[in-house]
């Protein structure tokens, strides 16, 4: 299969070129050259914007892309009309942040998607950028009816995820000490580690698969207590979780998903449950938690000294979070 990768040079699209070319393809990877511009020496490399810079795409033929980075619909709109005629199917990475309202466990993927008020607006961030996703997936499959694969990824992790949305947790937990846990070790969590993502992928594009499905795991329900007792035994800390409830955290002002990974307050706990029957049953298939959080370390350990983490709390927070907590008694 010839793939064309819109991406290809961070996390999940340096996955999905590694996925493609283990199993022969010949890839294509697009991009601007600013990140990890030698990644991949062997595969054909073409430079361009999709804001307004899509000439190398002109007058070429691919079998599938797999567009890994589209987040406004306008720029997906670009790149799918150009190649309405050059490819012959559209892997679109979206996301579940797309359903309107996450107040129920188990949506599927008929459950009503959010809108936008102005459907012009591009600015993205945590109101808008569900919406825009929503709209990114109509503009593909406008663009291509019937030839738009929509994946709709959970929490995506991993080696390489410079998001630390899951990565604060094994750092932490194998520092040792005393370590904040938020809300309730039963809390319900969903994940995929990015190569199990990238790998199902490239098996949708080379099987030509059709409309939205949600893609996040495992397949069996997970828990944070989970999480963190498996990041215990597998970096062999010593470290003490202690447990802080949900309202606790939020008198004291604490941001859900950024300061402390995995938490979602309660009105939104079905972003953590969604129904992923029909990706199981279209092979989505997983690795084990403990591999994921062996590979995150192995990688965390590998990064300069001064690096700034963009999710988790401060270990200065933290200590004052504990006092507090110890000290309401």
């Amino acid at each position: 299969m010839k793939l064309l990768v819109l991406g290809g040079s961070v996390f999940l699209g340096r996955y999905v070129v590694e996925a493609a070319l283990s199993k022969g393809h010949e890839v294509t990877m697009f991009n601007r050259g600013q990140n990890n511009p030698t990644l991949f020496p062997e595969v054909e490399k073409l430079r361009g914007d999709r804001d307004g810079g899509l000439l190398a795409l002109e007058g070429r033929c691919w079998d599938a892309v797999i567009d890994t980075c589209g987040y406004v619909p306008r720029i997906v709109s670009a790149s799918a009309s150009l190649l309405a005629d050059q490819v012959e199917h559209y892997v679109f990475v979206s996301s579940i942040s797309v359903y309107a309202d996450f107040g129920q466990p188990g949506l599927d993927e008929s459950a009503p998607v959010g809108t936008l008020k102005d459907e012009a607006l591009e600015r993205v961030d945590g109101k808008s950028y569900g919406p825009l996703k929503a709209l990114c997936e109509q503009a593909a499959t406008a663009a291509m009816p019937g030839r738009v694969c929509q994946v709709r990824a959970g929490l995506i992790v991993g080696p390489h995820d410079l998001s630390d949305r899951f990565t604060y947790w094994p750092r932490r937990v194998a520092q040792g000490g005393e370590v904040l846990a938020p809300a309730d070790p039963d809390f319900q969590v969903q994940l995929i580690d990015v190569r199990d993502l990238a790998a199902w992928m490239v098996c949708m594009a080379e099987t030509r698969q059709s409309g939205p499905f949600n893609v996040t795991g495992p397949q069996d329900p997970l828990t944070l207590g989970q999480v963190l007792v498996a990041c215990k035994a597998v970096s062999g800390s010593e470290a003490t979780l202690t447990w802080v409830d949900e309202a606790f955290l939020q008198q004291q002002d604490v941001e859900a998903w950024v300061a402390l990974p995995l938490w979602m307050p309660t009105e939104m706990a079905g972003l953590m449950q969604v129904n992923c029957d029909k990706a199981l049953e279209a092979g989505l298939t997983f690795r084990s938690l403990s591999e994921t959080i062996r590979d995150t370390l192995d990688w965390d350990k590998m990064r300069p000294a001064d690096t700034k983490y963009r999710a988790g709390l401060a270990r200065e927070k933290e200590f004052e979070l504990l006092k507090a907590w110890h000290d309401k008694g």
